[in-house]
Order: C-alpha cells, then structure tokens, then sequence
C-alpha cells in the first residue's frame, strides 16, 4: 500500500529522483523559522496527507523489522526526540534510500547498507 501510495501520490517528484521535492511533499523535511534573536524548526504541516500516512506507517513497520532504522529510532529517542519526530527522521532515510535506488537502478540491499560509514 505504501509503494502505490508513493507511486500514485508522488509521481513526479519519483520520476525525477527529487528527494528535497519528495520530503516536502510527504512532509518530513522541517521547517526552519528564523528571526533576529530565534530560530525555530518545526513539522512541516503543508503535506500531502496520504502521502504522509503513508510514510508513518512505513517507518513504523520499518523499525520493528529492519536493524538499521531500528538503531536510527534509537539513537533519535536517546537523543530527546518524541516519537512522531524520530520516525519522521526515519521516513526521510527511507525516501533517500528508495530516491538512490532509483537513480542507480539498484535493488535493496541491506547488506551494503552495514558496510558504508554511517552519517549523523
């Protein structure tokens, strides 16, 4: 459900591999509000909402079965993230991996994943 949500919703952001596009369409990039003495980022509530529902259950289905955003959840609650807040984090490493592998035209391998340094 979540592929054909993506692939109905998002067509176009996924067809040029756009991953900034795609976070501000599903809602997972923040937004930053800047003043002269503050800066402030919060959720970004301009989304679309089938798209967003659809990158909450993925992330949520995502760290009860895959290790690597299982750790990323982890360390974001360690680190004094709410819940929603770390999987939004989680849903964004999602679309990057699905945006790279697109534009390599590579099949997901979690293995590979394990061998590349890790970015904070």
């Amino acid at each position: 459900m979540v592929l054909a949500t993506l692939l109905s919703e998002a067509s176009d952001p996924l067809s040029r591999r756009d991953h900034q596009a795609l976070r501000n369409l599903c809602g997972v990039a923040p937004v930053t509000r800047r003043s002269g003495k503050r800066c402030v980022v919060s959720m970004r509530r301009a989304a679309h909402v089938r798209l967003r529902l659809a990158l909450y259950h993925w992330s949520r289905v995502a760290i009860q079965h895959d290790a690597a955003s299982r750790t990323r959840y982890t360390q974001l609650r360690e680190r004094g993230h709410s819940h929603p807040r770390a999987l939004r984090s989680v849903a964004d490493r999602l679309l990057n991996v699905a945006c790279a592998m697109l534009r390599d035209g590579t099949l997901f391998n979690p293995g590979a994943a394990q061998r590349l340094p890790s970015a904070s």
